[in-house]
């Protein structure tokens, strides 16, 4: 345990050491790379926002099958329930579509 902390803290004030490093201007002038990374990582967050949609939706499209399977009679709450689900779920993607295309755009 005391070699993990001590190998820990070591990594740590190795980093504390090296970011002046970065810091510092480019050698001879150089010029800098003029990748967008706003759109980049608005690429990433879309990306994950789907996955995560994704999943979810299935999740609860499995549950309500279940449910229904369970009990045929609860089948109007459970799809009522089941769509308001998927409204909201949905809405998380669509919302990290707005953001992206305002950030992106502006």
């Amino acid at each position: 345990m005391k070699r993990t902390i001590v190998g820990f803290l070591a990594v740590m004030g190795a980093a504390l050491l090296a970011t002046p490093a970065y810091a510092q201007e480019a050698a001879g002038g150089a010029a800098y790379s003029t990748v967008n990374w706003v759109a980049l990582t608005a690429g990433f967050s879309m990306a994950i926002a789907s996955a995560v949609c994704g999943l979810a939706q299935g999740r609860a499209v499995a549950a309500a099958c279940e449910g229904v399977a369970r009990n045929p009679g609860a089948r109007p709450g459970i799809q009522f329930f089941l769509i308001l689900g998927l409204v909201l779920i949905e809405s998380l993607a669509l919302y990290t579509f707005a953001i992206i295309f305002a950030v992106v755009a502006a």
